[in-house]
């Protein structure tokens, strides 16, 4: 690196997602050896914002830290619990780096050194409002893209970690318990809009072409068009009943907010609360479901359908979920009947890959959950598609690569339509069961088992379903 030219090292920071700082070090004349000498008073000089500067001090420490080698043999000292080369170089130096970036997201994360204002709000354990929580959220972006080496896709792993840390930290902010799931969101919102103007980096290009992303594309406020899901949104086009009224504002404005990358999500659950009668009775009339989401397009994100079901049982479904799949996920997959099924067989076959604790748990869950149906002899291609195109038109979960760490997606399909995108199997589970509810959706017989197993746990009814023995 110390021999790089300007455009050598311009070339360096595209690759690396800070294309925006190229014409800022084409006119200072940044060489290699330049670069290596940037103390933090001159990275501010030449970088005007904070998650930029943080990645660029980052790599460039860690090219350093990479050229002594003497920072990461410590490192390795002091971990006997790790199992590293005692030379590294060469080959190994690579996934050296790669072992130690793992080691800090799941072992050793630490929330940022926030701002001043910010941490006076928080040791005051003040609930921070809508600026506040931007703020907060821009800090963790961040500092989760310094770990990322410039990267700007976490996995749904590290943002659980992230959350978690925040939320640990600070209980407070857990707000009535749906506190992970609304700082979630909106810390994957904000990693959107850091994705979204670049032109200019490889990795960011092929998920845009892959996602249906083109181009050029700009979001109106009163039209979009959602390829993906192949579902518009038109504010205009609503119900002549509703025009002119106070509903009518109030849908308006969700689907102005829907379009936007960082939300007002308190002001979204308040006009949800004055929106549930008109948005229920359509349900209840059996309004088409494309006309339903057209005009509350937020029952899309997993934390409003969640909270919609909160609105009508009272329930906190999600946290039943987590608790259902932790009691249950041992004694389902300790089951003959799931013995020789492929699902399983894919599960022992990964698990002996890993040795993370919280990897084998994850996995061991996604499993239990597959596997349902197949216990209660239902028709398990109406409850998920294991890499597999779906078929239903009832609620039913789209799951691709289980049991793979880094590429495992989970989807919520009704009529063949992609609804929500899924952090891991116990938010698909979750949202499955409240997609019944919330779209009043009959239960087909070939799944009614499960889902009575599922619903009695839900409920607490006094003498719940059981797993068959």
């Amino acid at each position: 690196m110390e021999n790089w030219s300007v455009e050598q090292v311009c070339n360096w920071l595209k690759q690396r997602n800070l294309g925006e700082l190229v014409p800022k070090f084409r006119e200072e004349e940044v060489s290699g050896a330049a670069l290596l000498a940037l103390n933090d008073r001159m990275v501010q000089q030449l970088v005007k914002k904070i998650g930029h500067q943080a990645v660029l001090m980052d790599l460039i420490k860690k090219y350093q830290q990479q050229k002594s080698g003497l920072e990461s043999l410590t490192y390795c000292c002091e971990t006997p619990s790790q199992k590293f080369p005692e030379v590294i170089s060469g080959k190994n130096l690579k996934s050296f780096f790669a072992r130690y970036k793992t080691l800090q997201w799941t072992s050793s994360y630490t929330l940022p050194d926030f701002p001043y204002d910010v941490k006076c709000i928080l040791e005051e354990k003040k609930c921070p409002d809508h600026s506040m929580r931007i703020r907060i959220i821009e800090f963790l972006q961040a500092d989760m893209t310094k770990y990322l080496e410039g990267s700007l896709y976490p996995n749904s792993q590290q943002y659980n970690i992230v959350v978690n840390a925040l939320l640990q930290a600070y209980p407070f902010l857990d707000e009535d318990g749906n506190g992970f799931l609304l700082w979630k969101r909106a810390l994957k919102d904000r990693f959107k809009y850091v994705r979204r103007p670049i032109e200019d980096d490889e990795q960011v290009l092929r998920n845009k072409c892959k996602f249906g992303h083109r181009r050029g594309q700009t979001r109106k406020s009163s039209f979009a068009e959602n390829k993906r899901n192949g579902v518009q949104v038109q504010v205009e086009e609503e119900p002549a009943h509703l025009k002119g009224s106070t509903t009518d504002l109030h849908i308006k404005w969700l689907n102005q907010e829907y379009m936007k990358t960082q939300r007002n999500w308190e002001e979204v659950d308040n006009r949800m609360n004055e929106t549930i009668e008109i948005r229920r009775k359509m349900i209840s009339d059996k309004a088409p479901l494309k006309d339903i989401l057209r005009l509350f397009p937020f029952l899309r994100c997993p934390y409003q359908l969640f909270r919609e079901f909160q609105l009508l049982t009272h329930t906190d479904i999600y946290k039943k979920t987590v608790e259902i799949l932790e009691i249950y996920s041992e004694n389902i997959l300790s089951l003959y009947v799931v013995k020789n099924n492929p699902i399983n067989i894919m599960l022992q076959e990964n698990l002996k890959q890993h040795t993370e604790e919280d990897v084998l748990k994850c996995m061991k869950m996604t499993a239990a959950c597959l596997l349902l149906p197949e216990v209660f002899g239902d028709d398990s291609s109406l409850f998920a598609a294991v890499n597999e195109e779906v078929k239903a038109v009832t609620p039913v979960l789209e799951v691709k690569n289980p049991f793979n760490v880094n590429s495992c997606e989970f989807f919520l399909y009704i009529e063949k339509e992609e609804l929500a995108q899924l952090d891991d199997c116990t938010m698909a589970l979750a949202a499955l069961v409240a997609a019944f509810h919330v779209f009043d959706i009959p239960c087909p017989k070939r799944i009614h088992r499960t889902l009575n197993f599922l619903e009695s746990l839900v409920f607490e009814v006094r003498n719940p379903a059981s797993l068959p023995p």
